[in-house]
């Protein structure tokens, strides 16, 4: 075996191939080939979209469990470990099992490059080709059409929603970046859409596949009734179901999308009211708006990480009671829209506090602060690394609300430092 532990395994990759992001399939397919890859015979789902992936992976794999049904998930990034990208029946995956598939993969490349995120991909559908599942749930990276999970045939695609980000690699306007999502759509397949507002890319290519397209609020709707809400679909409603675990009006857009891909599968995973209703209690996902009560202070942590997200976070928090002083740490990567995420956000705070993260796509805390003082913020510290801001924060707001956001890089260090309390 090439390395003995997990952590070389992963610094390798970072560097075996010349750009973090090369989008397209050869590569994974030539590999898969020579690896004699076979699709499992269950079902499977493919989670596209802007935002709202997550969860709606997190809402499948909770309620197909619920059901009695062995489930394999694939999701990225990782908030704290590597090996919470990839579970099998609610467990991650052993450091051990990614060494192996990682030296089977190796093997099989030959001289070919492969990115960190293939290397991923690839991985899990080994893990997956064993491991007896009834149905497996993936969540696509970036884009859709060339992202490396693309390489499956789902059995059906969701698209969560559509929003700006990933720009440079997926296109400058919503049509075209729903043209890049839609590419998880199959011919005569069904394919879920979960937000009202759907580019018209998006009927265009489901038209030409001939996919049956089914919209958040055309074909599929909920109505929350205070602590219950309904849904209903084409030929199937269910009415006074608890409210998702997860916390925010914008998880029924995801909740009512997952119950739309259920029901599209209904035939083959049948899944009960009652597992319906344990899934929605039990389903849990860190950093998406998670609220941590220590020592006196609330802690809220979301990786609101675009414009759209922070509009969603935003919208979360006016929901909240009041409570002084309410404080701002955020870290962000230098190639994402943060001045729209932080304005978005403007009235929500008294004070920021700006930090560091690792890698080369970071934006330094003081390019950070000084962009945030032009916009007429109020940066109380500047802090090279996301577990000093947040000891920072606990300084000035020892009662209060401290938001931490802006990245899966932020969020997870903040994780890792309250459990270190």
């Amino acid at each position: 075996m090439r390395f003995s532990s997990l952590t070389d395994w992963l610094a390798w990759q970072e560097t075996l191939h010349p750009t973090a992001i090369d989008l397209g399939l050869e590569r994974v397919r030539a590999t898969l080939q020579a690896l004699n890859w076979r699709r499992p015979a269950c079902p499977v789902i493919t989670v596209a979209g802007t935002n709202g992936k997550g969860p709606t992976v997190a809402l499948l794999a909770s309620m197909l469990g619920a059901a009695g049904y062995r489930v394999g998930t694939f999701t990225s990034p990782h908030v704290i470990r590597y090996n919470e990208r990839i579970t099998i029946a609610g467990q991650h995956a052993s450091s051990t099992s990614l060494m192996q598939a990682f030296e089977r993969i190796d093997t099989a490349r030959q001289d070919a490059t492969l990115t960190f995120f293939e290397f991923n991909t690839l991985a899990a559908l080994l893990l997956f080709e064993t491991a007896g599942l009834d149905a497996i749930v993936l969540e696509v990276g970036m884009g859709g059409r060339l992202d490396a999970v693309n390489i499956v045939d789902a059995d059906v695609a969701i698209i969560s929603s559509i929003g700006l980000d990933h720009c440079d690699w997926l296109g400058r306007d919503l049509d075209a970046i729903g043209a890049e999502k839609a590419g998880i759509l199959r011919s005569r397949r069904p394919a879920i859409f979960g937000a009202r507002q759907m580019p018209g890319s998006i009927a265009r290519i489901a038209a030409e596949l001939g996919s049956d397209l089914r919209q958040l609020g055309v074909d599929f709707d909920w109505r929350r009734n205070g602590n219950t809400w309904d849904w209903r679909n084409r030929d199937m409603r269910h009415s006074a179901l608890p409210l998702p675990a997860l916390r925010g009006d914008i998880q029924l857009d995801n909740a009512a999308s997952a119950l739309a891909a259920l029901a599209a599968l209904s035939d083959r995973l049948p899944v009960s009211r009652a597992a319906i209703e344990r899934g929605l209690a039990a389903v849990s996902l860190p950093g998406r708006f998670q609220v941590i009560s220590a020592a006196g202070v609330e802690w809220i942590l979301d990786v609101a990480h675009n414009p759209d997200a922070a509009v969603t976070l935003s919208g979360k928090l006016a929901e909240l009671p009041a409570r002084t002083p309410t404080i701002a740490v955020l870290g962000v990567l230098a190639d994402k829209d943060w001045r729209t995420i932080a304005g978005e956000l403007a009235g929500r705070f008294e004070g920021w506090i700006t930090a560091g993260l690792p890698g080369p796509r970071a934006l330094s805390p003081h390019a950070l602060a000084e962009g945030l003082r032009a916009m007429g913020m109020h940066v109380l510290a500047e802090c090279d690394d996301v577990a000093t801001a947040c000891a920072r924060a606990r300084q000035i707001a020892p009662a209060g609300r401290i938001v931490v956001f802006g990245s899966f890089l932020t969020v997870g260090p903040a994780l890792q430092w309250l459990g270190a309390l």
